[in-house]
């Protein structure tokens, strides 16, 4: 901590000891809560993997949802569309067993994760579709018509 002391004109010594070098309380907890949580609270804690990255693009014509889950099946996957939400889950068990002539030897894993979307009123919420290739699931959500962007144009003035 320093102590500064100025000097003004008159000769008179002034502390001018300020807290600006220490955080107030709210500044201390909008830190906490305002900084990157460690994998270990960003994780799905019940299976030990983490949420999926995802992409989120616009066009003229639609919104594609891009996520990468490598490593699974087309029918791993459940989507679902419920009041404007697009839910993309997958639940996925294994269990593998060995028996030799002395031993038994058995593995078992379980893998989950739910994304929930709010979809906005402009997607057609009948011409949704989704593809999974590569290691990449990918989900095209196409707007209305009236929802969709129109090219400039031109208006004659008359």
């Amino acid at each position: 901590m320093s102590n500064l002391v100025n000097v003004p004109k008159n000769g008179s010594l002034a502390n001018t000891n300020s807290n600006a070098n220490f955080p107030t309380i709210s500044n201390w907890l909008e830190d906490i809560f305002n900084r990157d949580l460690p994998s270990v609270f960003t994780s799905n804690f019940n299976t030990g993997i983490t949420l999926p990255k995802v992409n989120i693009k616009e066009t003229a014509d639609a919104f594609m949802v891009e996520m990468a889950v490598p490593g699974l099946k087309k029918s791993d996957f459940k989507i679902d569309l419920e009041n404007q939400e697009l839910s993309i889950s997958t639940e996925v068990k294994e269990e593998k067993e060995q028996r030799e002539e002395n031993y038994t030897r058995r593995e078992f894993g379980y893998s989950s994760f739910k994304r929930t979307f709010t979809l906005p009123e402009s997607v057609n919420e009948d011409q949704i579709k989704a593809s999974y290739n590569d290691g990449i699931l990918s989900v095209l959500l196409p707007k209305k018509e009236e929802a969709k962007q129109k090219p400039p144009r031109s208006i004659k003035i008359s």
